[in-house]
């Protein structure tokens, strides 16, 4: 009943504000395609803008990373400089980037896989979601999937060897009745197969973060997304504000945090420089880098994806300012590091296996090729 009183609620209000809607969404795509034009043109201002060390330095990211060995991250300056560094100084970046990552991860590589268990019917505005309200992206949609599905996916991620098996929900927040079902099915998957099972389901409150606690669940998943100034061209039914909240919450009742981004929504240099500093100041454990798949049909379908070079210098980034914690990149992957993934796991130490939500990913096979010929391992689980 719950299903229906929200799927009811999102269909009337659909319906009943269309034009609301259609109306803001507009008016948050120009915005979007206004950052992204500025964003554009700072993103090209390599040489013209980078502090002096950035370009002719050698040594200006050895530094970096004998500090990040120390947990002690670069300035914003600095951070700035990283990613306006030129390709041509991309390789020693990785270099610096991969000693910090080899020093508190070894050779270890985490493999993450998703479930999608409930699937669009969310009230929520997400410019960048094919689930949202305002999308009209032709995807499936259906409720919360049964017990028996969800052990299942985590009987197939253990066999393809990951080691996080994350369940992801779509919704405003979880209700009493799929929390239920959800806490029977965690238990029987810690019984069966002792992964790490991670939760996204949307804001939570102490209560809820305490049943998940009980039941079993290691991590929660709550992403911020984007900087805080660039929320409200990103969403305006839930702030920025909710989604510290939520991670807080997730904290103060014993589980592990995980709060990721998307990059590519028209935010600027120094926006993604603020994201990188804001997981380190919550202290989050594991950060997710998601890189936006346009999906036609959402507000921001009409993005282009990412420059993989640009992309491997924001994970670089992300492991000089975070360097203790799980980076872990995420949706987008295939389409924005194309040829260069390998590249990535020189920085980061954890990727995801399978598809994501609505957009299929690379062949697990192909991920432990990859893994395999770069000389890399994976991070196993411990059997239960």
């Amino acid at each position: 009943m719950e299903w229906a009183r929200e799927t009811a609620m999102t269909t009337t209000r659909g319906t009943a504000v269309g034009s609301e809607w259609k109306t803001a969404v507009e008016r948050r795509r120009e915005t979007a395609a206004d950052t992204t034009r500025k964003a554009s043109t700072e993103a090209g201002k390599t040489d013209a803008t980078a502090p002096p060390e950035a370009l002719d330095d050698p040594a200006f990211f050895d530094r970096l990373a004998e500090r990040a060995l120390r947990d002690e991250p670069p300035t914003p300056e600095e951070a700035e400089a990283v990613l306006r560094a030129p390709d041509e100084a991309l390789l020693s970046l990785l270099d610096a980037a991969y000693r910090v990552r080899r020093h508190f991860y070894g050779k270890r590589v985490r493999l993450n896989m998703i479930i999608n268990a409930k699937s669009g019917l969310c009230p929520e505005d997400c410019a960048y979601c094919a689930q949202s309200a305002v999308s009209t992206a032709k995807i499936a949609k259906y409720p919360l999937v049964d017990a028996e599905t969800l052990i299942a996916g985590a009987e197939r991620a253990k066999a393809l060897g990951a080691g996080t098996y994350c369940i992801v929900a779509s919704g405003r927040g979880p209700t009493p009745a799929e929390l239920a079902r959800l806490a029977d099915a965690v238990r029987e998957i810690k019984r069966r197969t002792g992964l790490t099972v991670c939760t996204s389901l949307g804001i939570l409150t102490e209560e809820k973060a305490k049943l998940l606690k009980a039941a079993g669940v290691d991590r929660v998943n709550h992403n911020l997304n984007t900087a805080e100034g660039h929320y409200p061209t990103i969403a305006t039914t839930h702030t920025y504000a909710d989604r510290v909240a939520t991670v807080e919450r997730v904290k103060a009742a014993g589980l592990s945090p995980c709060s990721g981004f998307i990059i590519g929504m028209g935010e600027s240099i120094r926006e993604i420089v603020d994201m990188a500093f804001a997981a380190r100041a919550l202290d989050v454990d594991s950060i997710p880098l998601n890189f936006l798949h346009p999906v036609p049909g959402t507000p921001l379908g009409d993005r282009p994806f990412v420059e993989p070079r640009f992309a491997l210098k924001v994970v670089a980034l992300f492991r000089f300012v975070n360097p203790t914690k799980e980076i872990r990149v995420a949706g987008g992957r295939e389409e924005t590091f194309r040829s260069l993934q390998p590249l990535l796991l020189f920085a980061a130490n954890s990727i995801f296996i399978g598809d994501y939500l609505t957009t299929p990913g690379q062949k697990p096979e192909a991920d432990r090729a990859m893994i395999e010929d770069l000389g890399f391992e994976l991070d196993h689980p411990p059997e239960p």
